[in-house]
Order: structure tokens, then sequence, then C-alpha cells
């Protein structure tokens, strides 16, 4: 391939801007490296509207239209008339990586500013002194960098030729993706020289997401919307009883399937869930989650494009800018939230392909999940101010640790919270953290409604996807308010069903047993949270090796494939105190079993030695159930029942969810080793006993008593559990 340099678009510069679409033809042609390359309907005219009038545009276009090629080609022309370097705000790691390479291969000078890639300032800064740069990419997150927005930031766009929002539905809180930090992006472009163009592009956005890009673009913004049905993709729904059966097909038929795809999954337990037990079957696939280590990342990308794998198992980590063209094949096992969603990760098949299939597996704990992920996502009324409050009374910045010592949320929600405020003008982060600025804030109840309700309007609207007797490409299509929507003619439902639907009895077997895989690490606590000393809790630094637990197991985690589903239906009834179900209590024999045999990492129990005894811990919601539980075990190990911690009356309510120093605070004084108990422990000489509970979630009940059982005598603590939340 040839590269395109500026010296070769020059000569239709601005001496011979009426040939404009000649020259952006030309640079097309050396981009691709075809001679015969012509514009898709709607290229041109975005590169005109950049280009020749500076315009504001929005370009709505199906995933494989070549959005890329619209600003690429802009951004050549544009440096040929003497501009700036393109600035691309992109939000996704992968999507710049791709972004990068795409351009290195077109001959265009990239350079990328995130917080994985080792490139310093410095070298940044060199090429655009040096005129050595056309496009600069950088993460939405880096404009909340305080160093970076005022050191760098401001340089970078007096320089800046072309200003490109990819992705741009993630402006919106009405779209699926929405991140906090691209509401700042409506700031960025206030500070551009009108001369400057700007260009959004995404491929998932309904009307309402539309308006909402094109009032933060402002004034003037030039729309261009194209057909989104996929004529490469032929869409299909298989409902299955359970993930036995799901699992049991996919064992099946996933040989089956066109060249190499993606599985996609709603949680990480399912993705690794499902990719150990294909490789188990002989497939070779790879898990690929928001746990995944960027390397590893990298490394599975590579392999899926090379078709080195058959698949990867993946969530939503894999998705905006991953770009394999003769990716053959998506499934998901579970449904995404929205149609809209489902159609963003559907659209990684069959983009340089004629033909690619895509398959649904809905699951019946979806809608579970959906609600999980909803009311984690949205702020809450009483929470903001609650942080609001904090930073006005610390006289100073304060971290994002030591705030989480003083409002009661996860990291995770935290972070999120603190971009919805900060691009609501109401917090600043600035050198040692996050301060207010005094402006009035004033929590929009009525907004929150309104997305909460179009958040369940999408979750019916994507039961409708999978119930409809339609058209599946025209139902998907019109969700996003596609005028062409129209009967694909492929679909199971247009074209009857392309797949097949029974599951063999044998492999049904298989994926059951296979299923039944026993037992999850409970990692240890080994240090105390920051700020405990505010919440009156005598706890810092690192934990005392003589009063940490040691590793324990819990059966499964809730999100589960295998016994997340009976643990889920356990926890989730309201008379669920009662003895162990049977077959919960037989699992529960077969994990010890080969907890006692051990593995090459950490050896039989967890290295700890034989326990000696069984303690139950003091459920206030399940007694019953954790007695049958510690009383079972005991029997069958042969081991004492040496009787339960006691809660005493300072146990104070915690909240589910909440960040760990507030469930640390919760329970830091609520258990209580009594004389019985006490005597029983100094009975056994320091040997190890094991601490049984029902459902572990923060960890810290078990490490407050897993301490006071080491510190009144006892020898290593092996927490067991039922079921493991998250």
């Amino acid at each position: 391939m040839d590269s395109v340099t500026n010296s070769d678009v020059a000569p239709y510069g601005r001496d011979d801007q009426g040939d404009l679409r000649g020259a952006a033809l030309d640079v097309l042609r050396r981009l691709v490296g075809r001679p015969d390359a012509a514009f898709h309907p709607g290229q041109f005219e975005a590169i005109e509207a950049l280009v020749e009038h500076r315009r504001r545009t929005l370009v709505v276009q199906r995933t494989g239209w070549g959005k890329s090629a619209v600003y690429f080609v802009a951004s050549l022309l544009l440096r040929a008339r003497g501009a700036g370097p393109t600035l691309i705000v992109s939000p996704l790691l992968a999507l710049m990586r791709d972004q990068v390479e795409a351009a290195a291969r077109a001959g265009v000078r990239a350079v990328a500013i995130n917080s994985a890639n080792r490139l310093e300032w410095d070298e940044v800064h060199a090429a655009l002194a040096a005129d050595a740069a056309d496009v600069v990419l950088i993460s939405p997150e880096r404009l909340t960098n305080p160093g970076f927005r005022e050191e760098h930031l401001p340089e970078l766009l007096a320089r800046t030729g072309l200003l490109v929002i990819d992705e741009a539905h993630c402006i919106s809180d009405w779209g699926h993706d929405f991140r906090p930090d691209y509401r700042r992006i409506a700031a960025l472009i206030d500070e551009l020289p009108p001369t400057v163009p700007v260009l959004a592009t995404t491929a998932t956005a309904n009307a309402r997401v539309v308006a909402d890009v094109e009032e933060q673009l402002g004034a003037d913004v030039l729309t261009l919307r194209g057909p989104l049905g996929r004529d490469s993709l032929r869409l299909g729904v298989l409902r299955l009883p359970d993930s036995r059966s799901r699992l049991a097909w996919l064992l099946e038929h996933l040989g089956d399937l066109p060249g190499s795809g993606i599985i996609y999954t709603l949680t990480v337990s399912a993705a690794e869930d499902t990719a150990r037990l294909l490789s188990e079957a002989g497939y070779h696939v790879l898990a690929y989650t928001g746990k995944t280590d960027t390397a590893e990342r990298e490394e599975a990308e590579r392999l899926l494009k090379g078709n080195e794998v058959k698949a990867l198992v993946a969530t939503s980590a894999l998705g905006m800018g991953f770009d394999k063209p003769d990716l053959g094949f998506v499934v998901h096992l579970g449904a995404p939230s929205s149609p809209v969603a489902y159609y963003q990760q559907v659209g990684r098949a069959g983009r340089g392909a004629a033909h690619a299939d895509v398959l649904l597996l809905p699951g019946t704990e979806d809608r579970e999940i959906w609600q999980y992920f909803a009311t984690a996502s949205m702020p809450d009324r009483a929470k903001a101010h609650a942080v609001l409050d904090a930073l006005a009374a610390a006289g100073g910045p304060l971290s994002t640790v030591a705030l989480e010592a003083q409002v009661e949320l996860r990291r995770t929600q935290l972070d999120l919270l603190l971009k919805v405020l900060a691009v609501d003008g109401a917090v600043e982060r600035v050198g040692g953290g996050w301060r207010p600025t005094g402006a009035p804030w004033k929590y929009d109840d009525e907004r929150y409604r309104r997305i909460a309700a179009a958040r369940d309007a999408e979750q019916r609207a994507m039961v409708g996807y999978e119930e409809t007797s339609t058209c599946r490409m025209e139902f998907v299509t019109a969700q996003l308010d596609d005028p062409t929507a129209a009967p694909c003619g492929r679909c199971d439902n247009c074209a009857g069903r392309w797949f097949p639907a029974a599951v063999d009895p044998a492999l049904l077997e298989r994926a059951g047993a296979q299923l039944q895989h026993a037992g999850v690490p409970i990692e240890p606590r080994a240090q105390w949270p920051s700020g405990m000393d505010k919440l009156g809790v005598p706890a810092k630094g690192r934990i005392p090796a003589g009063e940490q637990l040691s590793e324990g197991r819990a059966l499964a985690r809730l999100t589960d494939l295998g016994y997340g589903g009976a643990l889920r239906e356990l926890f989730a009834a309201p008379a669920s105190d009662g003895e162990v179900p049977a077959g919960l209590r037989h699992a529960v024999v077969d994990l010890l079993a080969g907890w006692a045999r051990g593995d090459a990492a950490a050896g039989a129990w967890s290295g700890a030695g034989r326990p000696a005894g069984v303690v139950a811990m003091p459920s206030a919601t399940r007694p019953r159930l954790v007695d049958s539980l510690a009383r079972g075990i005991a029997e069958v190990g042969r081991l004492p029942y040496l009787g339960a911690l006691s809660r005493t009356p300072a146990a104070r309510a915690g909240q589910a969810g909440g960040n760990s120093a507030f469930r640390l605070a919760s329970v830091w004084s609520a258990f209580d080793v009594g004389p019985d108990l006490r005597a029983a422990l100094a009975g056994l000489g320091g040997a190890p006993v094991l601490l049984v509970d029902d459902l572990v979630d923060s960890r810290w009940s078990l490490t407050v008593a897993g301490r006071l059982l080491r510190l009144a005598g006892s020898g290593p603590v092996l927490p067991l559990a039922l079921g493991q939340a998250g």
C-alpha cells in the first residue's frame, strides 16, 4: 500500500478547491490501496461539509460503512490546506489501538495519549512541534486529568484542525454506552474557533440520542443518516430452558459456525465458565473480560484476527472499535439490555464478508442482570448530596480514597458519581483530589426518572426482539429509528430457522456434569481500608498475619452458570431460611472432598492443614440455613461442631453494595466469641477450624469473625460459604 503524505494531496489544496471530489477520491484510493475504490453514499458529503464548509457534522451510519475513512480523508485534505492535526476522542483502548494501526497502514501519522501507553507527552509535543503528526487520539478520561487539562490541552486545541468524536452516542446519557467524561466534549467544542470543523460518528443512536448529541455539538449541525440494515447478517433467536442446554448447544454446534467469532456473555463469571467448558471440550477459545490483563487482551485480539482461535468468550469489554472484517459469527449467551446495545455488538460481524451468522440464546436470568447494572449506574440523590457535603466540609481537596471513607459508595459508583457532578459543574478534579466549585447544584429528579423509564422501555423492547414473529433486522433497526427499516429476507423469521434447535442428550448430560464445577476461592483480606478512624474503628494498615483468614471456598458465585442458578433461587426466596437443599448439600460435600485433595497452587486445605472443628457464623437472616450447613459439614467430615459466634447489641445495619470502610464499620463490633466457643477452641490446641456462612459478599464479616477466632486461640481459619456475590 502506498503511503499518503501532505505532498500527495497538495495539488488538490487551497488553489484547486473546485475539484474537491477528485482530490478526496484520490486520497481514498491511496488510503485503501485500491485504484477502483469509490465513496459509499454519504461519505463524500460528510468530507465536503468538513473540508469545504467547516461544518459541525454528525454521521450516523451502520458499522462497516467507513466512518474512519471520512475522518482520515478529511484530515489529509485539511492538512494539505495548512490545517493542524486532527484530534480524535476515542472511548476504548482497543479502539484506539485499532485506529492507530489503521492510520499507520494508510500512511497517516498518528499518536495516542491514554493511560495505558508509554508515550510521554514530550514525544507528542515534539511530533506536534515538527508538524509530524496528522492525527492525535485521546481518551475522554484524559479531559478530567488536571495536569493534562491545564498544561497540555490548550496547546493541543490551538493546533487542532479537525475534532472527531468517535462513538458519539457515549455523549448522551440516553445512550446505552453513556460515559460521563464525554459530556466534557461540549465544553471542548466551545473552546475551538468556529472555523475548526467537528465530526461526530456513531452507528448506534436512536432519534433521542441524535437530538442530544446535536444539542451538544452546537448550532447548525449537519446530520447525515444512512440505512442501518446489515445485508451480511443472518439473525436468529433460539430459546433453550437453562444454561446447561445453551452450553450443550454450543458444545455440539460451535464447530459448525463459519470462521471465527465472538461469544458474548453478560457477566465475567459466565465468560470464564463458558471458556473453560469449551476448552475442556477441545475448542480453542479464550475468555476476554474487564478483568483480563491489557497484554492478554491484545494477544487475544491478535489471535482472533488471525483466525488462530475459534472464538473469544467475551463480555461487553470487547465491543466498540474491535475490527475484524471477516468475523464469521456472533453468539450471545444471554441478551444485552436493549436492541441498540445488541445491534452494536452484533455489528462486529460481517463487516467485510458477504455472510455472517448471529444467534441469540437468551437466559432466564437476563432481567435480573439488566436490573443490577441499571440501578448501579444511576446517581442517587442522597449519596450525591453526601459527596458534596463531605467535600464542602473538608476545607481542601479530598482524594477518592479519603472520600470513600466518608460516603457509603463502592469505588466504581463513587467514580461515576464524581464524574457526573464534575460534568454538571458542581465539583472539579485538581491536584490532590476533588473539591467543590461552589456552583449551585440540584438533583434532576425528572431527568433521571425519564432515563430510568427509557431503560425499562429498552428492556421491554429487547424481550420484544426475542419474541417477535416479524423480521428481526427490521425490528432492531426500527428501534434505532431508521426510517428505511424493512424486512431482510434472511433472518429466522423471514427465511425459516437456519440453525439446529435440538440438543444431543449425551452432550446435555456432559454440559451438566461440567457445570457442576464446585468451588471458587474466597481470597483473604490482607489490608484494612483507609479512613477507619473517622468511622470509630481502630483498624489501620495491614492485617497482622496471625489475625488473617486463610484462603477459603464458596460453592459458586451467584452469577455462575452451574450452581449459580440454584443459589440465586435459594437466596431470592422470601422464606429461604431452612435446611440446605439436598442438591446443594451434596455439592458442598464434593467441594470439601476436592479441597481436601488440594491443588497445585494452594495444596490441601489451602495449605493450612485439616480442620479440627466447625464454627458457624451468626446469620441475622438465615440462621437455620447456616446452622444446618455447619452441622451437616461436621457430621460428614466427622468433626466436632464447636458452635456459633454470637451477635452483639452493637451490630449495625450495613448497606449491601456499600464500600469497604462502611461495610467493615457495620460489622466491627457485631460478633463475639462466647465462653463455650472459647473453651472449645482452647481444647483444639491451635488446630485449624472451618468457619461456615451462607453468602459472602464484601468478606468483612468473615474477616472480623476470623480475627476474633484467631485472637481467642484458634489456629488457621478456613472460611466456607454456599454462595459468593458478584
